[in-house]
């Protein structure tokens, strides 16, 4: 790994110019989307092709209990490559450290089913086998709130540069950005020293709620960005004594946070979006990634919902969806297709929380249109008027999205056989956990009251 500082990307380099590189964290995504990993000397990293982890991350739940897979509980390690192409800064650090994203790999080379990253490539590599190159262009949507220091108090909006706390109800307003705009300043400019292209950043309509758009590109490379985003975000807001939450609803009667994904399907030969005809017409394949995406979304709601919080979010009129219609330019379907031109025709999903993990979340969407693409299904007709006038079409809970999860052959089998018991065994574990807890609202109705 001598040679390893000419394979850093342009903006790692261009960050390091001049000066010298003190530590590298060598680090992977859990289920979660937690940064697992190790932090090293740089002259240390310099010297060792790969790192060792143990297969256990991945079976630690949100709350750090373990779960018993029912296998021999040995702890093997995992072998950790990185992948340079992911080298960028961690600015907010006292000292020049980088941050690499690495591959995980079993002592035979193979890639580790169970990882997250490795449930996204398999994905895409399903797409290529076929000619196909998936294209996602994601909008991140999370919440400043005032520092919370006791989880038994209720999360509040965080206090703006006014003196007043950010004002809910202010959707796309300028001022309410500006409350807090030397939190987007550092956000901004730690995006910049990593390399990150931010498309632009507005006021959501929750307190505090900041919708963040990306680029469009390949899968791998965004939720890479989503990755790092998160922390980034979460560095920024601690300087200015705030949180950043990416809960999918952390205030009560406010809108959630979603992460909308925007999918489109080019051509590896051509280029071409296969989603157009060349007079600008939809093709079949447009209406098969949407029929794919209305029979198999319900499959993995537990993968893109993937906490009890999850479900609080798909509330009629809250601006998130609660059924899988689909429509041209209507934000009350599941699916919605975004006006554009025929060689950006695309389809957005709506349906998945900013609470899931990337890497994950972005999977379980192209598995569905994958499958509608091979299966050739096709959608319903489009949905005409406000879809929610109509009954709520999603599970209702954590616990009913699991089980249909537990039913999906087809899902699971795109995904990976072994992901997908470890994912629902994990998931199972955190419901159970959950099931225990009693909350103030029980204590307050129930406890003299029944």
């Amino acid at each position: 790994m001598s040679d390893w500082n000419s394979a850093l990307p342009d903006a790692a380099q261009a960050w390091l110019e001049g000066r010298r590189l003190d530590e590298v964290e060598c680090i992977v995504a859990d289920l979660a989307g937690v940064a697992r990993g190790k932090a090293m000397p740089a002259a240390k990293f310099a010297k060792q092709p790969y790192f060792y982890l143990p297969n256990s991350i991945f079976l630690q739940t949100i709350t750090g209990d373990w779960v018993d897979d029912g296998s021999d509980f040995t702890e093997p390690d995992m072998i950790l490559r990185p992948d340079f192409e992911t080298a960028t800064a961690a600015p907010w650090t006292a000292d020049w450290t980088l941050q690499v994203i690495h591959d995980i790999e079993d002592r035979d080379g193979n890639p580790i089913p169970v990882a997250p990253r490795n449930v996204l490539k398999r994905v895409v590599q399903l797409y290529n086998d076929r000619g196909w190159e998936p294209i996602v262009a994601p909008e991140m949507e999370f919440f400043l709130v005032a520092r919370n220091i006791d989880p038994n108090q209720p999360v509040e909006p965080p206090m703006g540069r006014s003196g007043r706390r950010a004002a809910a109800r202010q959707a796309y307003s300028m001022s309410a950005v500006d409350e807090y705009g030397t939190v987007i300043d550092d956000i901004y400019d730690f995006a910049e020293a990593q390399g990150f292209e931010i498309d632009g950043i507005l006021q959501e309509g929750g307190a505090g709620q900041i919708e963040m758009n990306l680029r469009h590109g390949d899968p791998v490379k965004l939720a890479d960005e989503i990755f790092y985003f998160k922390r980034l975000i979460r560095e920024a807001a601690l300087r200015h004594d705030c949180f950043a939450t990416f809960m999918a609803k952390p205030i009560q009667d406010e809108p959630g946070s979603a992460m909308h994904i925007h999918h489109s399907v080019v051509d590896a030969k051509t280029g071409q979006n296969i989603f157009s005809n060349p007079d600008g017409s939809e093709t079949p394949a447009f209406r098969h990634f949407i029929g794919g995406m209305q029979r198999h979304l319900p499959s993995v709601i537990a993968v893109m919902a993937p906490y009890v919080n999850s479900y609080r979010r798909y509330v009629r009129d809250h601006a998130a969806p609660i059924n899988l219609e689909w429509a041209s330019d209507n934000r009350t379907t599941g699916i919605r297709v975004p006006v554009s031109g025929p060689t950006a025709r695309r389809v957005e999903n709506r349906i998945a929380g900013m609470d899931c993990n990337p890497y994950l979340g972005i999977a379980a969407s192209l598995a569905c249109g994958y499958l509608g693409l091979v299966e050739q299904i096709e959608p319903r007709p489009a949905f005409a008027g406000n879809a929610y006038d109509l009954e709520p079409a999603l599970p209702d809970g954590l616990g009913v999205a699991l089980d249909q999860f537990a039913g999906a052959e087809a899902i699971r089998e795109v995904l990976h056989p072994e992901f997908s018991r470890i994912y629902e065994a994990v998931k199972q574990v955190e419901y159970q956990e959950f099931l225990q807890v009693i909350s103030p609202w029980e204590r307050e109705h129930l406890l003299l009251n029944v």
